[in-house]
């Protein structure tokens, strides 16, 4: 069980907001907007671990904070992909539901740049704008939209990158 204190730095234990419905069209009028952010996950030591033995990097960058320490970040960092899967989490808060999907799925990242190192014990959420869509076949949807995870009490965010999303309408 997550409690609210592994979810936001805030430690509020509200519910999230129902996410908006809307059509593909709808959606699609949002080119330019900023659709929103998500909560706060915290990324400790325990994740970073957890992720290490998932992926297989056992980089002592990640794995070991003592000698992380030695080192010009001065303690352990996450993975950059460890904090790029955790904007699945991030999309489906965010990103509103659409009405008349058959289905939706990641199609994938274009131009993903790690800008920053998270240090063990940070914070980070995702901020998503839409940026484009396009016609992929005649039910097909692709839309792009610009990626930012933040880094809470940072100047420069962890990554950037163009996110897709594949909608196949009914």
């Amino acid at each position: 069980m997550t409690s609210a204190s592994d979810t936001s730095p805030t430690a509020s234990a509200l519910p999230a907001a129902p996410r908006r419905e809307m059509t593909f069209d709808q959606f699609a009028a949002l080119i330019g907007q900023d659709l929103g952010v998500s909560s706060w996950i915290k990324i400790d030591q325990a994740r970073i671990n957890d992720f290490a033995r998932i992926s297989g990097d056992y980089g002592f960058i990640h794995v070991d904070p003592e000698a992380a320490a030695k080192t010009r970040f001065g303690g352990a960092i996450a993975h950059g992909l460890l904090t790029l899967a955790l904007t699945g989490a991030m999309a489906a808060e965010v990103l509103p539901q659409i009405s008349d999907r058959a289905f939706l799925m990641n199609y994938g990242y274009d131009r993903i740049r790690m800008l920053s190192p998270v240090p063990a014990g940070s914070w980070v959420r995702g901020r998503y704008a839409l940026t484009a869509t396009e016609v992929r076949a005649p039910k097909d949807r692709l839309a792009r939209l610009q990626l930012t995870v933040e880094i809470k009490d940072a100047a420069r965010p962890a990554l950037v990158a163009e996110s897709l999303l594949l909608v196949t309408l009914r």
